[in-house]
């Protein structure tokens, strides 16, 4: 589903982004053409009035300035004494391009009004048409001289025009092209990095239901088992069955009581009472807690406190006792008989540390990320019914609602420290 919704939006994204390019590249290119063909039109008049004001100030034509006029200004001239052509167009006569002059006089007579035909000698001033004709720029001029009138044709070859046009048009392709695959590339690497984390979050949904269900079938067969043998067992049997029922059901409220804070969590609904607080209170009344049931599972609980007292907390004093029970609990199931657990504080800057470390088998390092995963739970602990493996989760999920943190570390000599990070409020 994933792949195809990442092909789909690759494609999109370069579609929509390669139309829009494209218009753009296409705007670009009209305007970039239009340029050109001004340029050339330009170019090609302003070679021709220097031709017609030579030509006007002129008695006597030279072959050479002839020949030079069309080399440099990269045109074609026919000049005509009267009706009749000057010898330098005999000389390089060419039909098809005579048909060209041709085709240039008619047009200028009948759309342009200059009939290079008649003579017009009693015209004082020049006349000149500018025009376009198929493949050529033309203008046609009639120059009165004191002896009748010199008739002109200038023709600009649009080759060069239209070959500038065509490589233009082809950098432009090429262009393009180029864009749009660099940003299908980017389409397809972008789109990707978007939707890895939707992915990463259907799976953790999957895996959370998938480990969810497997929680609940368990006490719920137990339960089902229960029920069904208490009309066939004796009294004292069937008060035991019951009181099996009512420990699974206890097990599973705590289950759904620990997936609907999780949820909250992630709802951002998870709302904070917070108040100024004696951490240092709040880990004797802790220690005082949990002291007992340490003493009668064989494992030693200590506290150690700075002389100073500890600096007022603004946090949620529940959710903060919450944390600390979690990491208690979770430690009275690692640490063997004889161990010791240590519930320690002091003052950070900007911080207080409050630390719960033990002398248990300790977390691997490759572990160290894991153990804040859902329904996450060591080898140690995996037949413990009591504990989900979404403990640490919800104590680092409280960590985070306060702006804190919460960490392991590995205790010197062997164990795990989980070191949590409340933020002072700032003056």
């Amino acid at each position: 589903m994933f792949r195809r919704l990442h092909i789909h939006m690759t494609l999109f994204s370069t579609l929509i982004t390669g139309i829009i390019l494209s218009l753009m590249a296409a705007a670009c290119l009209l305007i970039t053409e239009s340029n050109i063909r001004q340029n050339h039109y330009t170019i090609f008049t302003n070679n021709a009035y220097s031709c017609i004001s030579y030509l006007e100030s002129q008695n006597v034509l030279s072959h050479r300035w002839m020949q030079q006029a069309q080399n440099n200004y990269h045109i074609q001239m026919q000049i005509l004494d009267g009706q009749h052509p000057l010898f330098f167009d005999r000389l390089h006569e060419n039909s098809d391009l005579q048909d060209i002059f041709s085709l240039a006089k008619k047009e200028s007579k009948e759309n342009h009004g200059l009939d290079l035909d008649s003579s017009g000698s009693s015209q004082a001033l020049s006349k000149v048409a500018m025009f376009q004709i198929p493949g050529y720029y033309a203008c046609t001029a009639r120059i009165p001289k004191k002896q009748g009138a010199l008739h002109a044709v200038f023709l600009y070859s649009q080759k060069e025009q239209v070959s500038q046009i065509l490589r233009m048009r082809l950098l432009f392709l090429c262009a393009v092209l180029t864009a749009i695959f660099a940003l299908a590339v980017f389409s397809w690497l972008f789109t990707r990095k978007m939707i890895r984390p939707l992915e990463k979050s259907r799976k953790e949904q999957n895996a959370f239901i998938a480990a969810a269900s497997h929680e609940l079938r368990s006490p719920l067969a137990v339960i089902q088992s229960s029920l069904s043998a208490i009309p066939h067992a004796s009294k004292e049997r069937a008060d035991q069955f019951i009181s099996i029922s009512l420990d699974e059901c206890r097990r599973m409220s705590r289950l759904i009581q620990d997936m609907l804070s999780l949820s909250r969590s992630d709802n951002h609904t998870w709302v904070l009472n917070t108040a100024p607080c004696e951490v240092d209170t709040l880990l004797l009344e802790t220690f005082e807690k949990y002291q007992q049931p340490a003493r009668e599972k064989g494992k030693k609980l200590r506290i150690d406190l700075p002389e100073n007292p500890l600096p007022l907390c603004i946090c949620d004093m529940e959710k903060v006792s919450q944390i600390l029970t979690i990491l208690i609990d979770n430690a009275l199931s690692y640490v063997p008989e004889g161990g010791s657990i240590r519930l320690q504080a002091k003052k950070e800057p900007g911080a207080i540390a409050i630390s719960v470390s033990d002398n248990g088998p300790g977390i691997p390092d490759s572990e160290k990320d894991s153990v804040f995963q859902r329904f996450y739970r060591s080898d140690a602990s995996r037949n413990d019914k009591q504990h989900f493996g979404l403990g640490l989760c919800i104590a680092k999920e409280i960590a985070l609602l306060h702006q804190g943190s919460l960490k392991i570390l590995d205790t010197p000599g062997g164990g795990a420290t989980f070191i949590l990070k409340l933020p002072l409020q700032k003056n």
